[in-house]
């Protein structure tokens, strides 16, 4: 076999045409895999990046053709077996075959499963979510000055979407169930801090409320308070898309379960928000549900595809980010579950980098307002398995 081509594992098929596909496809192929590579994908767009859609999509700065991901002739040149605007339905593990919307059944020798997720819904009609660009272009037609939007979700997503409106003229108001926006995820603290943001630009944050459902005038509160309301963004988290595998004997639960390979079974394999893997680094199982993961995950998981003999785990430091106001948000680790945070720097200014502890370990940073080399350290020690009293010296614990 000539040097540099992979002997090819049968057929492979992708399902997800996103992010996570796209790295998978172009990681097999860059490996010197030359057999038939099937993407399928239930968009009817080409790959398109997500992460500027409640950013520059919907403050207009950018136009739909600029997060495409790849040029046609970039895609051409996979040499793919593209459908697009196709679902997945079943899949079979015993046939090794997926159905598809369109009637169609295809076999598959190995299986990547990136199929995302789906925005969460509240009851009645007429509410906006923010997934594809389509959600995007939508809601930017609809706000401008003196409109009023009403955001049911105050996490990253609706903040964002918050501050792009807020800047566009529009009249926000962001509700939120818990006492403090991203206070699971970030620390108490941290989410007054990021809050606080809103209410100096004048956006009407309220916390500790309940929206039971969307009106024709707005949106209705648990308490039969009505907020009225042109337009009405509901950003209440995801689901990831594992419907199609309920009777396949797939492993699912909050995502599809895979182990440190990416693996869910034999020759399946999953990548990007729908999966859930046991990441070694942290000695946990997570699902992430960020763009640098979904692209980093989708490597791996080709490259364990190819070669069984020769896999890695992947034990990444998750990574994202978010852009609010004039605020520059950046985190590296896992947040969620912490027990401790420490502060380097003001959080009255809103510059400073947050460390976060889990058991005795240092196992996430967050910085806002800073360069990205003042949490580059952070994530190198992360990576080392820094303790966490070797980690924080000189920074104050909140």
């Amino acid at each position: 076999m000539p040097p540099g081509v992979v002997e090819h594992p049968g057929e492979v098929v992708e399902v997800g045409a996103s992010a996570a596909g796209l790295a998978a496809a172009e990681t097999l192929r860059r490996e010197g895999y030359t057999g038939t590579l099937t993407l399928v994908g239930e968009e009817p767009r080409p790959p398109y990046d997500r992460p500027p859609l409640s950013k520059q999509v919907l403050a207009a700065e950018w136009e739909p053709d600029r997060v495409a991901l790849r040029t046609p002739a970039d895609l051409s040149g996979l040499d793919l077996d593209l459908r697009l605007g196709v679902a997945a339905t079943a899949l079979d593990l015993a046939t090794q075959e997926v159905w598809l919307s369109d009637g169609a059944q295809v076999s598959y020798d190995r299986l990547v499963i990136a199929t995302g997720v789906r925005p969460r819904r509240l009851p009645g009609e007429g509410a906006h979510v923010l997934r594809t660009l389509d959600d995007a272009l939508t809601l930017r037609e609809r706000l401008g000055p003196g409109r009023k939007l009403v955001v049911v979700g105050a996490g990253f997503l609706g903040a964002e979407a918050a501050a792009v409106a807020w800047r566009l003229g529009a009249e926000v108001t962001l509700l939120e169930p818990a006492p403090v926006p991203l206070a699971h995820a970030v620390g108490e603290q941290v989410g007054q801090v990021l809050a606080q943001a809103h209410v100096d630009h004048g956006v009407k944050l309220r916390t500790r409320v309940s929206v039971t459902e969307v009106t024709d005038e707005g949106v209705r509160l648990a308490d039969g308070e009505e907020i009225e309301a042109d337009e009405v963004l509901v950003a209440i988290g995801s689901l990831p898309n594992t419907e199609w595998l309920a009777d396949s004997g797939l492993p699912v639960g909050d995502g599809v379960v895979c182990d440190e390979y990416c693996e869910a079974a034999r020759n399946v394999y999953a990548a990007g928000d729908v999966a859930r893997w046991y990441n070694p680094l942290f000695g946990t199982s997570m699902r992430i549900e960020h763009r640098t993961n979904a692209a980093e995950q989708g490597m791996a998981a080709a490259r364990n595809l190819l070669d069984s003999e020769a896999r890695k785990a992947f034990a990444p430091v998750p990574y994202f980010w978010s852009d609010q106001y004039d605020m520059k948000i950046q985190a590296y680790g896992y947040l969620r579950g912490h027990d401790e945070v420490a502060v380097d720097g003001d959080l009255g200014e809103r510059r400073f980098v947050a460390a976060y502890r889990t058991g005795d370990r240092l196992t996430g940073a967050l910085a806002v307002g800073m360069p990205p080399k003042a949490i580059r350290v952070w994530r190198q020690a992360i990576v080392a398995g820094a303790s966490w009293q070797e980690a924080v010296h000189g920074a104050t614990t909140v």
